[in-house]
């Protein structure tokens, strides 16, 4: 295995840590209860710098996850979790439909926006909760004479209330196969919900949205290639980001703790020289090691195209979500009574680490897999 990164992913990352040394602010968690067109225009306008600086491109065209990519990643979430959470639902997931399986019509139209930044887009999979292995598809399109009408419901989107185009996954004329239908803003239809109150992520922009025979044209359908299942993959490349996403939030949550314990004073001297700080920061630096080593190596797989690659990428999503949690509570301790005051990373990580335990594949199916996976093994 090659965990090495090349010069361009290193000057990507350094491009990162400047932009945000700039504007250490830059996080949409403090557009909380701002207007929806508020984060709209701030998100375009991160994303915009993002693409400037080359990090958006990676992974788009061949829709493969790598080392690489997994670490410039985990840079952009330890410095800013709700953009990260924002412009990955965008470029990484909806840029990748289109890149893998879209039309070169929709590729021309749509690719160069995401990858710039320019295009802010949204991809609708879950329905009755946050989980689509147990609840099947009840969105379809009818065919019409221009295309299809769409009609269903999803209940949780991030980027709905500020998105330019949406894929939504359905069913089409009772197919058993799921194909997505991408409607832009403002379609006829389209009924976006108000912005959802949520427990973590909170500069992100979710919602659910409802469709009422939303007329879409052929077009502007992306329909399953030989049998592949397209919702499977879609639902990997969400669960790869949210891998990302928890590695970024350990070292946030760490290196907040880190610096109050060596800045902190008690009983005259910093709270770091005390053993028992050490050994929870011992704890918690070796738990954020192992997790590094197992996405990498879940992203080594992948890109190599290994057999056992999705069951290990369900194992790196399971620690990594899990430890998360971990990581954000011990730095709680470390913090104490500032710790227990919103707006530290520790108290926020801690929030947002819930939403990685739940989204995508949650802990408890991506264990099932897992055990699917060492059965028939």
């Amino acid at each position: 295995m090659n965990f090495d990164i090349g010069e361009v992913e290193k000057e990507i990352c350094e491009r990162i840590r400047r932009l945000f040394t700039v504007d250490p602010g830059t996080d949409l968690i403090r557009l909380e209860g701002d207007p929806t067109e508020a984060v709209r225009t701030a998100t375009l306008h991160w994303s915009t710098s993002l693409g400037e600086a080359g990090y958006l491109t990676p992974g788009v065209t061949k829709g493969r996850n790598s080392v690489s990519l997994v670490v410039i990643q985990e840079q952009l979430a330890a410095l800013a979790p709700s953009l990260f959470l924002s412009v990955e639902a965008s470029a990484r997931i909806f840029g990748r439909l289109i890149a893998v399986y879209g039309t070169s019509e929709q590729k021309d139209a749509l690719l160069p926006g995401l990858t710039s930044g320019r295009i802010i887009a949204a991809t609708a999979l879950s329905e009755q909760g946050m989980s689509i292995e147990n609840d099947p598809l009840d969105t379809t399109g009818v065919s019409s004479t221009e295309g299809f009408r769409v009609t269903g419901s999803k209940i949780h989107v991030v980027n709905a209330p500020i998105s330019d185009w949406i894929a939504v996954a359905g069913k089409i004329d009772g197919e058993t196969e799921t194909a997505f239908f991408l409607m832009e803003r403002g379609s006829k239809g389209l009924l976006i919900g108000d912005r959802l109150a949520t427990l973590g992520y909170e500069g992100a922009a979710i919602s659910s949205i409802r469709l009422e025979g939303c007329p879409v044209p052929s077009t502007r359908v992306i329909r399953p290639i030989n049998g592949h299942d397209i919702l499977k993959t879609v639902r990997s490349w969400e669960d790869q980001a949210l891998t990302a996403a928890s590695l970024g939030l350990m070292r946030r949550a760490f290196d907040g703790a880190l610096a109050y314990a060596k800045t902190h004073r008690s009983g005259g001297k910093p709270i770091i020289a005390y053993q028992e700080i050490g050994f929870k920061l011992a704890e918690m630096l070796t738990l954020l090691q192992t997790a590094q080593l197992l996405a990498y190596r879940a992203a080594w797989m992948s890109e190599s195209q290994d057999r056992e690659a999705d069951a290990l990428a369900h194992c790196a999503k399971v620690f990594c979500a899990e430890s998360a949690e971990k990581i954000a509570s011990e730095a709680l301790q470390i913090l104490g009574g500032k710790g227990y005051i919103r707006g530290n990373p520790a108290e926020a990580g801690y929030r947002d680490a819930k939403y990685l335990q739940i989204a995508g594949t949650s802990t408890e199916i991506s264990r099932m897999k897992i055990g699917d996976a060492v059965l028939a093994h």
